[in-house]
């Protein structure tokens, strides 16, 4: 059989085969001015997925060109989220270690007469760019001298000018059909402190001319980005060739980022919700970051088995959140231990039950092992209080007055009273075993359709449970502003009851909760009272076109 190949692969195979490359080397360079979510996770999946693949070397590299937007807090959580979803790096870099290798990479190119100080404002250059059907207008300061340039930009670099006054551009062409190609800024002035180089810059290399370089000095092969970048490649092959890099030079190849529907997919509108209080934080369970994804209890094998189901394409779309709710449920169905909780309880006194039993349980009917755990079982239980109705509706087969359910894993239990609390609702319910109906020796002879899930009153630990849901409604009457969609219930706090064992888990344990859902325990929980969080429900919504 065939193995099928994405184009990056495709590409990749050409110049292994071709001799132009050796050996292959990508790297994933995030900006460290927030925190990775989940369209992130695409692309480590390919850069390092290659990498893998193909025997090569994957690098990390921060990209920290913009000291007034970075901080060391981004940069420690984006390398737990790459070690939690199971990657490694070959070097960890940053764009600042190569501050003194872009600046004489500047020089050279103001030598050569490719590059000039601007004293344009950055208003100005935007209104000098031209349109698409219209070239720019050069600068007034395009014809500079070589000298010149090299003594404003060393005054740039001595911190002579304020920031915004000055700008290193390249020379190129004003009239390109490439709006990127028209003198853009390769460098700008700005005072402010670096988290890794302190105060020893006030000039800042632009992302643009920055990169190539860091490619190109590190041996990258192949520079994987997303498809915004496929204008900006005609910059990045300049700034390459015309700083001199020795062949091979480093090959930009754009894929289509990850767009997922009712997702938040912006780190700039993901720190207005944390600035806003809108969340918990970054990591709140709710938020499409990793960080907030790991905490809502979903795998990172669930989540690259997503980016491995979408592909690789060209092409822009938009996949359905079901498919990634669809791909979590598959892991965890095998994974994850079932355990009985109830989230509105109802007392039920079982009046021939004189006695505590120990019941043994199945964990999970599809592990690769079979485990037993030990469960209590007394004359006080919860039951769920959406188990049982006063006037049922044609085929009910839960419990109802005078009916009969099957406790799992436990007993069939009658209804024999209804007690009523002083204000007329039911307070709970009397009801009896039926003998010899215990679950795996049932000899009573009695056929019941309904099984539900109980919890042993004396012996339970309380629950906060968090039914959360996303963060975006649907697109209504054409309103897509992220902050007219919030959904105000993305998160709603129920009070329930749960098995004893429950007490004993960790963060990041998921279950789960039968005929409910996928939980996963919070570190938010105490002694007195255990959080979770829903992870995905029980039912597969997602239809694969």
């Amino acid at each position: 059989m065939t193995e099928s190949k994405n184009f990056i692969e495709d590409i990749i195979d050409g110049d292994l085969a071709s001799g132009k490359v050796k050996e292959v080397y990508t790297r994933f360079p995030p900006e460290p001015n927030g925190y990775l979510h989940v369209g992130h996770a695409k692309s480590l999946c390919i850069n390092f997925g290659i990498a893998s693949k193909y025997n090569g070397k994957c690098n990390l590299r921060f990209d920290d060109t913009n000291p007034a937007k970075e901080d060391e807090e981004y940069v420690e959580s984006i390398k737990r989220d790459i070690e939690w979803l199971g990657f490694k790096w070959d070097k960890l870099l940053f764009a600042s270690d190569y501050f003194d290798v872009i600046y004489d990479c500047a020089i050279k190119l103001i030598k050569k007469g490719k590059a000039y100080v601007c004293d344009l404002s950055a208003e100005e250059i935007k209104n000098t760019r031209g349109t698409l059907t219209q070239p720019g207008a050069e600068s007034p300061y395009r014809n500079r001298s070589v000298e010149e340039n090299l003594r404003l930009f060393e005054g740039m670099k001595n911190g002579e000018f304020a920031d915004g006054s000055k700008v290193l551009r390249a020379k190129i062409d004003m009239a390109s059909p490439n709006l990127n190609m028209r003198d853009p800024v390769i460098y700008r002035v700005l005072h402010a402190t670096h988290h890794n180089t302190g105060d020893k810059w006030c000039i800042y290399p632009m992302y643009d001319f920055a990169h190539p370089i860091e490619d190109a000095h590190e041996g990258i092969t192949h520079s994987i980005c997303t498809l915004e970048f496929e204008d900006h490649r005609p910059l990045y092959d300049w700034v390459v060739r015309e700083c001199e890099f020795p062949d091979p030079l480093p090959q930009q190849i754009e894929f289509a980022r990850l767009n997922i529907t009712n997702t938040i997919m912006s780190k700039r509108y993901l720190k207005r919700l944390v600035d806003e209080g809108k969340v918990m934080g970054w990591d709140d369970p709710r938020m499409p970051t990793l960080s907030g994804m790991r905490r809502r209890g979903i795998p990172a094998a669930a989540l690259r088995d997503f980016c491995e189901r979408i592909g690789v394409s060209k092409a822009n779309s938009e996949v359905e959140s079901a498919y990634l709710d669809s791909c979590v449920r598959d892991n965890l169905n095998m994974t994850a231990d079932r355990v009985m909780a109830v989230l509105e309880p109802l007392k039920v006194v079982l009046t021939n039950v004189e006695d505590k039993e120990v019941l043994e349980v199945e964990n999970n009917p599809n592990a690769e092992t079979i485990t037993h755990r030990q469960v209590t079982f007394g004359k006080n239980i919860y039951i769920d209080r959406s188990d049982f109705a006063l006037v049922p509706p044609p085929k009910y087969f839960r419990l109802k007055p005078d009916g009969y359910v099957r406790l799992k894993g436990a007993y069939i239990i009658h209804c024999d009273e209804v007690v009523y609390n002083d204000s007329g609702d039911v307070d709970y319910l009397k009801c009896s075993i039926v003998p010899d109906s215990k679950s795996g020796s049932d000899t009573s002879g009695m056929k019941v359709k309904g099984v539900i899930q109980w919890v042993d009153a004396d012996n339970c630990v309380d629950l906060e449970v968090r039914q959360l849901e996303g963060l975006l409604t649907d697109v209504v009457d054409g309103v897509t502003d992220f902050t007219e969609r919030f959904n105000n219930n993305s998160m709603v706090i129920v009070k329930g009851k749960g098995e004893k064992c429950l007490a004993d888990s960790t963060e990041g344990k998921t279950y789960q909760f039968m005929r409910i859902g996928y939980y996963v325990y919070d570190k938010d929980s105490t002694d007195d009272v255990k959080v979770f969080n829903r992870v995905v429900g029980l039912k597969d919504g997602f239809k694969a076109k």
